[in-house]
């Protein structure tokens, strides 16, 4: 155990979509239009060793692109001229991502493999390519570390970095890679000051 990846995905929403949690009528399928993840490594001086960050095709349930909702666009900065370009299948965004981890156990603040694996694979009607074993939940490390349960309920993934006062480049929230790196330096910044053991990446 050499490395961790932390990893964070966009999903579709329009406004509105959480406190409904995604069961109205006008709500799209929740699933993932971005993926970034970031490798960390788990001895000596805890490296930020690689990041990875791919856009996702995302289709309904009859296997048609989704358009994108403006308020999504605004939220995550995520454009359909982007997804035009850039766009993966999920598919192709998958097999790439576990070739970026190398085997690695994914950690997200939350439980983002749901929405990655469970929902957006289902949607497009494909065998997810990574077994949920391999996927954890970030949230478990920052308890080790003695983080108070009440501040966790409160700070999202893009300010993390901010909780623990780590200096770090600008980064914009609800975009994938940079919500993971905003857990990366926390973790990196923990693990350097002993606040928190890499026994806890064992499960």
């Amino acid at each position: 155990m050499k490395t961790a990846i932390i990893f964070d995905c966009e999903f579709l929403c329009i406004r509105g979509s959480q406190s409904r949690f995604w069961c109205a009528a006008i709500d799209p399928d929740p699933v993932i239009a971005q993926i970034g993840a970031v490798k960390i490594g788990l001895e000596d001086e805890f490296p930020i060793l690689e990041t990875f960050k791919i856009y996702v095709e995302p289709h309904d349930r009859h296997g048609d692109r989704y358009a994108l909702d403006p308020y999504f666009t605004e939220l995550t900065g995520i454009t359909e001229e982007r997804i035009s370009r850039e766009g993966k299948p999920l598919r192709t965004a998958l097999d790439d991502l576990e070739r970026f981890s190398h085997g690695a156990t994914f950690w997200s603040w939350g439980k983002d493999e749901l929405n990655m694996l469970a929902i957006s694979c289902y949607i497009e009607g494909i065998q997810p390519p990574i077994p949920a074993t391999r996927f954890d939940n970030a949230v478990k490390l920052l308890l080790a570390a003695g983080m108070p349960v009440e501040d966790l309920a409160r700070t999202p993934s893009n300010k993390l970095a901010d909780y623990y006062g780590v200096e770090h480049p600008d980064l914009q929230g609800h975009d994938a890679l940079d919500d993971a790196r905003s857990v990366a330096y926390a973790l990196q910044y923990l693990l350097r000051s002993g606040k928190l053991q890499t026994s806890a990446f064992v499960r």
